[in-house]
């Protein structure tokens, strides 16, 4: 009997413990659900909206999660899953237009990383230019130039269709070469202001020089010619009749802008237009440029901008400039429209009817039709128009002398630092991310993260590559189909990508597959989406089976409102239970939400950096109590970058020289026995000898013949490696790898010399002069020494028997004054007394 019991007993301990250990193990698996960014999506959309996530659309799939990992799949069938994948499908792929002698990039057979693509040879005619094939020329190993055809490709391939998702990083390769030979339009725009005079006759006698320069870049080139002063309004100018007709001595009437070259090959006519230009003259300092700069560019048809030419617009000027908000001290207050308001004579018509543009509204017309401004300006006004380049795309500036003497060589320079760099820029919208990527010349060296690269030749190829990255959806799903360019920088040339945002699921739009209306799963109370009910308004659970009109509180509340048996609380403590179906509670801000099955998952408690969530929207973003780390990024609040291309020093080589360890993106350098090492890239070191202690004993004999080698002979056979250059003083660029080096030879002189190791050589420069220590000479000391204790000695004597006359002389003058004062006779003896004493009685009265 006793036996039994005790059988009983352990049995019901046992069934105890692995109850408590199944509920463990329940609890657990559901805190790992709830980590797993999938698991608490509750609609296709969001599912396939988070990276590497996949959605089962299975009616029959009970209350299994739907969303899963891609990776994780072994409960749904192939047929019912939702994950779609990028797609690129090249449209247009020209062969870049070879250089003289060069050989031809064939376009269309690269497959860029990250997704699959399908080639098509038929071309978009929507493309703006012309793209016809040049095959015909390539297939004879033709050496002419591109603009010989009548076409020129600069960018290959030119469009591209692209199925991308959300937070998925899509690789994009691109090559850019500069085409020989490529037309180039030059517009000349003045200021022909009273200060300009000298600045015109000059110009006018430099045309052909100009011309024959260009000339000398590319054979199709053309020239034209305009002019500004200031709106015909008070203040810019005054409004005094006489002064309207003849503003200055031999001044024409002021103007705003005028036209007077259209772009032309025919040179002698600009420097006629140059020359018959009359100045005029205004009352305030800055000029109406801007109206001028607005409409040079926005009249394409009346200047003659080329479709396919470099287009560079050269203003000139010795002022300042008005812009948006000036024209109300004239009384104008209508918008620059950005439009072209140019009549039969060239002269701008609406110079007093509407303001001066604003930088934004140039930089907006200057990136449209692609063009380069040089700002060629004097000295005193360089340093505002260098600011001002900062803020137009493709601009830049350069001192002009005072009479334009120098316009030739200054276009010609600024042409060719224009013509040596590519830079690449997006229109895409805010949800869209592009960075670029490119080894520029150097092939042999590591990616970098750049949209630029200078010192580019003819015929130089260039490949970029693009990280396209989706990481919004737009709420108006009008806006998942964008049209993004992509273009080089003052070229109108681009490369043009059908973006389409993979925001939804197929069965989540009707006529689909797995979309019903009214469906009986769905107790004929709303839509059969993806496998899930989307109820109507007066329905809800998931089957749609509660009405808002039969609500019990209270009734079925353990039924689907808790994650396991363990679970004592509905809905996590956050939400009501109605109907099997938790409600979560709704915060005050709008932006933070509660969301998922049991409203165990919200937006807003994740780990914070620089006091933002998940480091900022750019880095990451807050999913169920855990940062979702966008591309590139990761950490526990997405604060660390995963790409290590940052750890790469500049110029190629190991990762942070070597001397440490990439984290988060950013080298944290080693301490070693030599010292610590520091820099971005770990490249200095400061305390380190480095190989100073190698070098130094040939330094030391081949520039100041002293040291173990001081021998000329010994100097000469073991020194072959180096000669030290001498300076005057050494001084490092850490910049260039240079190493400062610093010891004491024999005689205890300080001596210094630097080395930087340059093409697998070492070049060691030396201060010429060493630093020695000023020469002792002993004897003059200790001569010096005993003549200073001679000389102090008889100073002493001199000045005790000097005291000593002078107190005798004192004591001898008292003696004398005191002989003079005594009251003896000097005949006799003071000192004798008389032998007898002599005694009056008082008592005597003399009787």
């Amino acid at each position: 009997m006793i036996s039994s019991k005790l059988r009983l007993q352990t049995l019901a301990l046992a069934t105890f413990l692995l109850l408590c250990f199944v509920l463990a193990a329940e609890s657990q698996l559901a805190g790992k659900l709830t980590q797993n960014a999938c698991v608490n999506k509750a609609t296709c959309h969001e599912c396939i909206q988070t990276l590497e996530c996949a959605w089962c659309s299975d009616p029959n799939h009970g209350d299994k999660p739907r969303c899963f990992s891609e990776y994780m799949n072994n409960f749904c069938s192939a047929q019912y899953i939702q994950n779609p994948k990028t797609i690129q499908e090249i449209l247009v792929s020209q062969e870049l237009s070879r250089a003289s002698g060069g050989a031809a990039m064939m376009g269309g057979g690269q497959m860029s990383s990250g997704g699959s693509y399908y080639y098509n040879s038929s071309y978009s005619s929507s493309m703006s230019g012309s793209f016809s094939s040049s095959s015909s020329a390539s297939a004879h190993g033709s050496s002419a130039s591109a603009s010989s055809y009548g076409e020129i490709v600069q960018i290959s391939p030119q469009r591209v269709n692209l199925k991308l998702r959300m937070n998925e990083v899509h690789n994009l390769q691109f090559r850019y070469s500069q085409a020989e030979d490529y037309p180039v339009d030059l517009y000349y725009l003045m200021d022909l202001s009273k200060s300009m005079e000298d600045d015109k006759e000059k110009l006018s006698a430099l045309g052909d020089l100009l011309s024959e320069t260009m000339r000398n870049i590319t054979s199709n080139f053309r020239l034209g010619f305009g002019s500004f002063v200031d709106k015909v309004l008070m203040p810019y100018v005054s409004t005094i009749p006489k002064k309207l007709e003849h503003p200055c001595d031999q001044c024409e009437a002021p103007y705003g802008y005028r036209n007077h070259m259209p772009l032309s090959t025919d040179t002698p006519t600009f420097t006629t237009e140059v020359k018959n230009a009359a100045v005029s003259g205004n009352l305030d300092a800055p000029e109406g440029g801007f109206d001028a700069i607005m409409q040079a560019i926005a009249c394409r048809q009346q200047i003659g901008w080329r479709e396919q030419a470099r287009r560079l617009l050269v203003f000139s000027t010795d002022a300042g400039f008005h812009y948006a908000g000036d024209g109300k001290l004239g009384g104008v207050i209508t918008p620059n429209d950005g439009e072209c308001h140019l009549n039969a004579a060239g002269l701008y018509t609406h110079s007093v009817i509407q303001d001066y543009p604003s930088i934004s509204q140039i930089n907006h017309k200057v990136k449209q039709n692609s063009i380069n401004i040089i700002f060629a300006v004097t000295a005193n006004q360089h340093s505002v128009y260098q600011k001002l380049s900062s803020h137009i795309e493709g601009s830049s500036s350069a001192v002009l002398s005072n009479d334009s003497s120098n316009v030739v060589d200054l276009v010609r320079e600024e042409y060719s630092k224009i013509s040596s760099s590519i830079e690449m820029k997006d229109n895409a919208t805010s949800h869209v991310k592009i960075t670029y990527h490119s080894t520029c010349l150097n092939s042999g060296s590591n990616e970098l993260e750049t949209a630029k690269c200078d010192g580019l030749k003819v015929g130089d190829i260039v490949t970029f590559n693009a990280k396209i990255m989706v990481t919004s959806c737009p709420a108006d799903p009008a806006e998942w189909n964008q049209v993004i360019q992509i273009y080089p920088v003052g070229i109108n040339e681009s490369l043009i990508v059908n973006l389409e945002m993979l925001c939804s699921c197929d069965c989540e739009r009707p006529g689909s597959p797995g979309y019903e209306i009214n469906s009986p799963i769905c107790n004929n109370h709303g839509r059969l989406m993806c496998g899930i009910c989307d109820c109507d308004d007066m329905h809800f659970g998931h089957t749609c089976e509660c009405s808002t009109n039969e609500i019990h509180p209270g009734k079925n509340n353990d039924f689907g409102c808790r994650p396991d048996n363990s679970s004592i609380v509905d809905c996590s403590g956050r939400g009501t239970c109605l109907c099997g179906v938790c409600d979560c509670e709704k915060r005050a801000n709008p932006d933070e939400i509660i969301s998922g099955r049991f409203c165990e998952c919200d937006n807003f408690s994740c780990e914070r950096h620089e006091q933002q969530l998940c480091s900022g929207p750019d880095h990451g973003t807050c999913d169920c109590g855990v940062c979702a780390c966008k591309a590139g990024w990761s950490g526990s609040a997405c604060n660390c970058k995963t790409s290590i291309e940052s750890c790469y020093p500049p110029g190629g080589g190991e990762i942070c020289s070597g001397h440490g360890d990439c984290v988060c993106g950013k080298c944290e350098c080693k301490s070693t026995e030599e010292g610590r090492f520091s820099g971005d890239h770990c490249e200095y070191c400061p305390t380190c000898t480095g190989r100073c202690h190698e070098l130094k004993d040939c330094t030391q004999c081949q520039v100041y013949q002293t040291g173990p080698l001081k021998d000329p002979e010994d100097c000469r056979t073991n020194c072959t490696l180096f000669t030290p250059e001498e300076v005057e003083k050494v001084e490092i660029d850490e910049t260039k790898g240079e190493y400062l080096c610093m010891f004491y030879d024999e005689y205890d002189c300080k001596f210094k010399f630097k080395y930087r190791e340059e093409d697998n050589k070492i070049v060691v420069v030396a201060q010429t002069e060493r630093e020695c220590p000023p020469k002792v000479f002993m004897l003059g000391i200790v001569l010096g020494v005993i003549a200073a204790i001679v000389l102090v000695g008889l100073a002493i004597l001199l000045l005790w028997k000097l005291l000593t006359t002078i107190h005798d002389r004192r004591e001898f003058a008292r003696f004398e004054k005191e002989r003079m004062n005594a009251k003896w006779d000097t005949g006799e003896n003071p000192i004798y007394k008389q032998a007898t004493s002599t005694f009056k009685n008082p008592m005597y009265a003399g009787k």
